[in-house]
């Protein structure tokens, strides 16, 4: 039923082959576990990684362990965590694949932010913007501030739910910013182009109009992973 795995994959590919199991309706709702001496066989891994497998599954709400019965599937649908692999995040089709995931995200936060920034909003965002400048000029890479900046544009959508977004997905926009800002800092039209495109986006932005904003968004996402490919990385 399982592959077997390398002892380096360890607890996390236990517990990823074990979700798939589970989603595939191989154990039922509410339904039993095989023990762990079972698994540990069947996985080719010892007793210990079954354990720190389950442990994983357990915290996520996938299965509940109970005292001299077992491990059970949860009868409900557990509400899954959003992961990404960070090793894989830095590589290059997967930083392509970021830059998507940001465009489409981050072209609604622009054109909400069109419509509901305040005052305070605007001066927060030309403060970042002004930030990402003046690393630049020092030198610096500029990723954390790029970041800011467009956490910034979250924050003046007033939505709560666009800013937790962004700050769950920033450890990964660290990922691929750096590998796109790297890449943008070895030439000077890309560095003058990016600036262009952040200050289309504040502009449009400024002015409240949405569709100007969405679509300044989505273009700077596209640019980059045309950077990209134009420099060979991707």
């Amino acid at each position: 039923m399982f592959e077997k795995i390398p002892v380096r994959a360890l607890s996390d590919t236990v517990a990823q082959q074990l979700l798939r199991q589970i989603d595939k309706g191989t154990f039922a709702r509410g339904g039993k576990l095989p023990t762990e001496a079972v698994l540990a066989q069947q996985f080719g891994v010892s007793r210990t990684v079954i354990r720190e497998a389950i442990s994983r599954l357990k915290n996520e709400g996938v299965v509940e362990p109970r005292q001299g019965s077992g491990v059970f599937i949860a009868a409900h649908g557990a509400i899954r965590p959003l992961r990404i692999d960070y090793a894989e995040a830095v590589e290059a089709g997967s930083v392509l694949q970021i830059l998507a995931l940001r465009r489409a995200i981050e072209a609604e936060v622009a054109a909400e932010a069109a419509l509901r920034r305040s005052h305070a909003d605007l001066v927060s965002i030309d403060s970042a913007l002004a930030k990402i400048d003046e690393a630049v000029a020092e030198g610096e890479s500029g990723v954390a501030e790029d970041i800011a900046f467009h956490r910034a544009i979250a924050v003046a959508t007033g939505n709560p739910y666009f800013l937790k977004t962004l700050v769950f997905l920033n450890q990964y926009l660290e990922a691929g910013t750096v590998v796109t800002r790297r890449n943008e800092a070895l030439r000077d039209d890309f560095s003058r182009q990016v600036r262009e495109e952040h200050a289309a986006i504040v502009a449009a932005i400024r002015a409240g109009d949405a569709a100007a904003a969405r679509n300044a968004a989505s273009t700077h996402m596209n640019n980059a992973a045309r950077r990209l490919a134009e420099a060979g990385i991707c």
